[in-house]
């Protein structure tokens, strides 16, 4: 994987587009400039998260026993679950929580709708299959991070040009990239586990 493609994998994953309505929405309350700091606050929390899961992924997966052809499997189902949630969206009052509070902090909006699941299962694997490229899932993340918080920054402004709609088109076809990402997870993971069968067979 290129550090392009993965750049582009993390942002889908992010959602940021489909994120921004959630923060506007749990922050309302607030006034603009506490509640520019708590986004801040929050999109650091995420990327504190994808970082301990991307350089200390190996470490989890090995104590835990799981493989590669597993984390990329797994990966990739995490994958089509999301990307069908971008395709076909229901309501997010379940994702965003209804907790009464006007500043959350972490929980949910650093997690799980920055950094859910699916990114950190994405970081480790790319940590795990080319640990020699550290620098460059380094950089992946730290540019899908920025371009997914600015988008989520600039929220107000986007939403006041595209409308609902538009953001609503925009993750839906972000979703479908993702279902083609998620399926190309999946044969690779079969692929190496297929693979791993042939070697170990006399």
């Amino acid at each position: 994987m290129t550090v392009t493609s993965a750049v582009i994998t993390l942002f889908l994953l992010m959602d940021p587009l489909g994120n921004a309505p959630i923060f506007l929405s749990v922050l309302g309350k607030l006034e603009n400039r506490k509640r520019r700091l708590a986004i801040l606050r929050e999109l650091s929390f995420a990327l504190v998260i994808l970082m301990i899961f991307l350089f200390f992924g190996k470490v989890i997966l090995t104590s835990l026993g799981i493989s590669t052809p597993a984390l990329s499997v797994a990966g990739g189902v995490v994958l089509f679950l999301v990307a069908l949630r971008m395709i076909f969206p229901g309501r997010h009052g379940g994702i965003a929580g209804n907790s009464g509070e006007a500043d959350p902090w972490l929980v949910p909006l650093a997690i799980p709708l920055v950094a859910g699941p699916s990114s950190m299962a994405f970081v480790m694997l790319l940590a795990t299959q080319e640990p020699g490229r550290m620098t460059d899932w380094l950089t992946a993340v730290l540019v899908a991070w920025l371009i997914g918080g600015a988008i989520i920054f600039a929220a107000d402004f986007g939403r006041r040009w595209l409308k609902d709609k538009g953001l609503n088109l925009m993750e839906r076809l972000m979703g479908m990239i993702l279902v083609v990402v998620a399926v190309q997870m999946l044969m690779n993971g079969m692929a190496q586990y297929m693979a791993t069968l042939k070697d170990s067979v006399p």
